[in-house]
C-alpha cells in the first residue's frame, strides 16, 4: 500500500476495509462546527484505497463550504468505496448494507446520499442498517427521491442572480442558456428554462439524450468542441468537473456562468482568468447545493417538495447577491468572495459539542 496520504484539516477520517468483498470503505468528516456532516456515498474502482481517501478529503471540503455559504446547519462530509472491481448484485448490496452499519456505529456524526455511483434505491438498501441517516431514497421508502430536479432549481436561481447583476433583470425570458450535460440535472434545467421564457441550448455525448432533446423536445444542439466558442448568455455546466480550465476559458464566448456541476474550475487559478475576462462567475458549491438542501428539508425535517424548493431558490438568489458584493467590495474573485463567506460563517458558528 502506497505511503499514508498528507496531512488534512478535517476532523475524522474513517477507513474500514470490507473483507468479503475486498473493498475499502473510507468516510472523511470534514467539519461539524454547523451540524452533523452529510454528503453523497461515492461508489467506484480507485486504483489504490489512498485515491479514494483523498477524493473523500476533498469531496468532504466542498460539501463544507457548500453548506457553510448558505448558513445552513450542516457540516461537510463524504464517503467513498472502493471495490476492487465491479460487484455482482447480491454482493453489491450486502456491501452497501455493511456500510449502513458502520455509519449507524458512528452515532449520527456523518448522514449519507447518493453520489457517483449511487443511487435512490442504494439509500433504500442503506437504510435497512443506517435507518434515517441514509437521505436521498426513494419516494416508496419515503424519501425525497432523485436530487436532479431540486439542484436544477438551485441551478436556475444561480441564473437568475447573474443575470440581475449583468442585464438589471433576473428573468431568464429570451436570455440564451447553453447547459452542457442534459441528464439528471441539466435535463431537469432545460425545461425550468423553457417555462421560464429563455431561450437553451444543450450539448451531450449521449445518444439517448441527444435523442430526446434536439429530435423530439426540439432544442438546439451543440457538439461538444464547440461549446466554449458558441455565443451565449449563460454558460451552464451540469456534467463533469474540470470544464473551466484556463484554455477553455479563453475561448468561452458567454457573459456567465452558472452551473450544476461540481469542481467546475480546474484550478483555483482559473476563478481570476475569468474574472480578467469579464465573465461572471456564480461558484459551483453555491449554484447546486438544491438536491443536497431540498432532500434534507423535505427527509429530516418533513418539509413538501414545493417548500423546500422555494427556500433552494431564495437561499441561492440571495446568497449569491452577498458573493457578488463581497467580490465587487474587496476585489476578489467570485469564488473567493464565497469562500470567504463561507469561511466567516463557520468562524461565527459556536463549537458543537
Amino acid at each position: 500500500m502506497p505511503t499514508f496520504p498528507p496531512a488534512w484539516d478535517g476532523e475524522a477520517l474513517v477507513l474500514r476495509h470490507d473483507a468479503p468483498t475486498g473493498a475499502w470503505i473510507a468516510i472523511a468528516i470534514h467539519s461539524t462546527r454547523l451540524g452533523p456532516a452529510v454528503g453523497g456515498a461515492r461508489l467506484r474502482v480507485y486504483p489504490d484505497p489512498w485515491s479514494a481517501v483523498a477524493d473523500a478529503e476533498r469531496l468532504a471540503e466542498g460539501m463544507t463550504l457548500k453548506f457553510a455559504v448558505q448558513g445552513m446547519p450542516w457540516g461537510g462530509g463524504k464517503a467513498v468505496i472502493t471495490p476492487p472491481a465491479p460487484l455482482a448484485p447480491e454482493a453489491r448490496a450486502g456491501l452497501l448494507r455493511r456500510y449502513g452499519a458502520l455509519l449507524a456505529s458512528l452515532g449520527g456524526l456523518y448522514r449519507t446520499a447518493p453520489d457517483v455511483g449511487t443511487s435512490s434505491e442504494d439509500m433504500d438498501v442503506i437504510a435497512e442498517t443506517a435507518g434515517a441517516l441514509a437521505f436521498g431514497r426513494t419516494p416508496a421508502a419515503g424519501g425525497a427521491g432523485s436530487s436532479g430536479p431540486a439542484t436544477a432549481v438551485g441551478v436556475l436561481a444561480a441564473i437568475g442572480a447573474v443575470c440581475e447583476r449583468l442585464f438589471g433583470d433576473a428573468a431568464p425570458r429570451g436570455r440564451r442558456v447553453l447547459v452542457q450535460g442534459a441528464g439528471s440535472v441539466g435535463g431537469a434545467l432545460l425545461g425550468l428554462l423553457r417555462a421560464a421564457g429563455a431561450e437553451p441550448l444543450f450539448s451531450d455525448v449521449e445518444p439517448a439524450t441527444i435523442a430526446r432533446w434536439r429530435d423530439r423536445e426540439g432544442v438546439p444542439f451543440v457538439e461538444p468542441a464547440a461549446v466554449p466558442e458558441t455565443p451565449c448568455d449563460v454558460y451552464a455546466p451540469c456534467a463533469l468537473g474540470g470544464a473551466l480550465a484556463a484554455d477553455t476559458i479563453a475561448r468561452l464566448a458567454c457573459r456567465a456562468v452558472a452551473g450544476g456541476a461540481n469542481n467546475q474550475l480546474a484550478s483555483p487559478a482559473d476563478a481570476e482568468a475569468m474574472r480578467a475576462r469579464g465573465i461572471l462567475y456564480a461558484p459551483d458549491f453555491v449554484a447546486n447545493v438544491g438536491g443536497a438542501m431540498a432532500g434534507l428539508l423535505m427527509e429530516a425535517d418533513g418539509w413538501s417538495r414545493a417548500r423546500a424548493e422555494a427556500e433552494v431558490a431564495a437561499r441561492v438568489r440571495e446568497t449569491l447577491r452577498r458573493v457578488f458584493d463581497i467580490a465587487d467590495a474587496e476585489g476578489v474573485t467570485t469564488d473567493e468572495a464565497a469562500r470567504r463567506l463561507a469561511a466567516a460563517r463557520l468562524a461565527a458558528a459556536r463549537p458543537r459539542g
